[in-house]
């Protein structure tokens, strides 16, 4: 059963430009390295820049839990501990899924 988690966080101003350095990095190397990883799309509020979700699909628990404990994302929740002023979890039932094939969106 396929993982859908949102992440909703909260970014030090002054650090802003430093964080998405970070979770560029962290989200390349996660789609990349793990074939768990189905997809990890970071935006942020317009006009906000500092609110930033976090929505994150992997293909099931087991590769939701690897993917805790690899260096990439390791080193992204390590580097960003100072910038993150707070962090929501949100777990989610899917109730569609669908993308094309080969799209991505940078």
């Amino acid at each position: 059963m396929r993982i859908v988690t949102i992440a909703e966080l909260e970014i030090d101003p002054d650090q802003i430009d430093s964080y998405k350095a970070l979770i560029a990095e962290e989200i390349e190397a996660s789609v990349r390295i793990e074939p768990g990883v189905l997809f990890l799309h970071a935006v942020s509020e317009k006009g906000a820049p500092e609110k930033v979700r976090v929505i994150e699909c992997y293909a099931d628990q087991t590769a939701y839990e690897a993917h805790l404990t690899t260096p990439h994302f390791l080193k992204y929740k390590t580097q960003t501990a100072n910038m993150v002023r707070s962090l929501r979890l949100i777990e989610t039932d899917p109730i569609a899924l669908s993308a094309k094939p080969g799209q991505n969106s940078n």
